[in-house]
């Protein structure tokens, strides 16, 4: 389905799609790359030591079988609402409700973050200007691009994606050169595997691999990015496969690769990586004795934070979209302009990001991070719901004799897998302590959204809208 009918006052007006092949692609390997595999990171090694590159291939191996679920779910039924709109059919409106909404909720708030980083990079460089600024600047510039064809949006997010790509290889090559004493400039005690287990490979103990998950499943998200923007290109079948298939090769590369060259070259208790101001990739090329690494790396990252701004704008709109569309949102949400943008829903996914400049404009950011507390294990949940809304669905469409062409593996008996997983990081984090209250908030939130969703379900709100959007979409989708 490459688009979908606006029953608003502007009825002829939908979304159109205008992706092509190249920003999907972009947009997939862009949605794995976050800015916290550049400086967060940084804090997830010291705290868990030399063993963390296995703790990304445990979240990345997680993420793998994620993607394969929702891509089951997405080559049968593209949609804006991608998971949202699964756990709708799967397991009723208030599941769809409440994980649409947490979901918009966690990027919204992650957008006032990440404008926020982008503010502190150019103030670095030019301090005359105040941060906040900055923010302003970088919220606007981007909201602009949203509320264009989504080509324009394609098109920002395939620039930013590889400056980032071709960042990371070229790290990669570094690095590796490094690892083999290929490498002559820096610290002579910078190259080879010793760090590796000079002071121990698991120094924090088992634990702390589990532990330390919450922060790397941070990092991943945004993989989901493109089963919603898929829905806007001529294909959509045949990029949600292509994403599907091959998220576990950069995965592998970008994350489980960069943080083995990392701790292969740098001590895991160096003080620098807990500054935030540095970075894993800052205080690696540093050590290596690369001139200005980092800001050569703030740079890398003003584009990644950008970049990801830019796919969290993008996809709250879409969500938004999709959850006016079966009346779980104001109808207003659902509204497009002439660009066939959702212009309401993308100037409402900035209401976080206004917040975080008028706390920033009032030295009070701080106040921000009780907001980020409250989303710290939404990907855990969200993981969650797409992998039992795949079981229950799966069992239906086999039920009915549908054939699925594009399968996840070993069914139900990985899916049952995954979800015990997934339950048992969090049981391990509640118990464990390190991520106690972001697991407790987010699930405060989580329990609130909940409610309204029931309450929606239980009052019929948006009964109306929801009525006619399935009986247009009843003859197009096969779920």
């Amino acid at each position: 389905m490459a688009a979908h009918q606006n029953d608003s006052g502007d009825a002829s007006k939908a979304l159109k799609s205008g992706l092509k092949s190249r920003h999907l692609t972009m947009i997939s390997i862009a949605g794995v790359i976050g800015g916290s595999l550049f400086v967060g990171s940084g804090s997830i090694i010291y705290n868990t030591g030399p063993v963390v590159f296995l703790t990304y291939a445990l979240g990345g191996l997680l993420v793998w079988f994620i993607m394969r679920m929702l891509g089951e779910m997405a080559v049968l039924n593209p949609d804006s609402g991608s998971f949202s709109t699964y756990a709708d059919r799967a397991i009723g409106r208030w599941a769809g409700f409440s994980i649409g909404w947490l979901y918009w909720c966690t990027l919204a708030m992650l957008m006032g973050w990440e404008a926020y980083v982008a503010g502190k990079i150019l103030s670095s460089w030019f301090p005359f200007i105040p941060i906040w600024i900055y923010m302003i600047i970088v919220v606007v510039a981007l909201v602009i691009v949203n509320l264009q064809n989504v080509k324009n949006y394609g098109e920002f997010e395939f620039w930013f994606a590889l400056i980032k790509v071709v960042a990371i290889v070229i790290f990669l090559v570094i690095g590796s050169l490094a690892i083999m004493h290929l490498w002559p400039w820096g610290d002579v005690t910078a190259s080879g595997v010793s760090n590796l287990t000079a002071q121990g490979f698991m120094p924090n103990g088992p634990s702390s691999v589990i532990t330390a998950l919450l922060g790397v499943m941070f990092a991943y998200i945004g993989a989901e990015i493109v089963t919603v923007a898929a829905a806007e290109s001529q294909n959509p079948a045949k990029e949600i496969r292509k994403a599907s298939n091959s998220v576990v090769w950069r995965i592998v590369l970008f994350y489980v690769g960069s943080m083995f060259v990392a701790v292969c070259l740098i001590p895991y208790n160096n003080e620098l990586l807990k500054d935030s101001t540095w970075g894993t990739y800052s205080v690696t090329l540093t050590a290596l004795g690369i001139p200005e690494a980092r800001h050569v790396v703030n740079f890398v990252v003003l584009t990644s934070v950008c970049s990801c701004f830019n796919s969290a704008l993008y996809t709250c709109s879409r969500m938004l979209f999709s959850l006016s569309k079966r009346g779980d949102a104001p109808k207003s949400f659902g509204f497009v302009n002439s660009k066939h943008s959702p212009w309401v829903g993308v100037l409402v996914s900035c209401f976080f990001s206004v917040i975080a400049v008028i706390l920033t404009a009032t030295k009070s950011m701080d106040v921000y991070d009780l907001f980020m507390l409250t989303t710290g294990a939404a990907t855990l949940y969200v993981y969650l719901t797409i992998a039992y809304s795949q079981l229950r669905l799966r069992k239906k469409l086999e039920a009915q004799g549908v054939k699925i062409d594009f399968k996840m593996w070993m069914f139900p008996y990985l899916t049952y897998v995954v979800i015990f997983a997934i339950i048992g990081a969090i049981l391990t984090m509640l118990i464990e302590g390190t991520y106690f209250k972001e697991v407790i908030y987010t699930t405060i939130l989580f329990g609130l959204i909940v409610f309204f969703g029931f309450v929606a379900q239980k009052l019929g709100w948006g009964e109306q809208r929801r009525a006619a959007h399935l009986s247009h979409t009843q003859n197009e989708e096969l779920i």
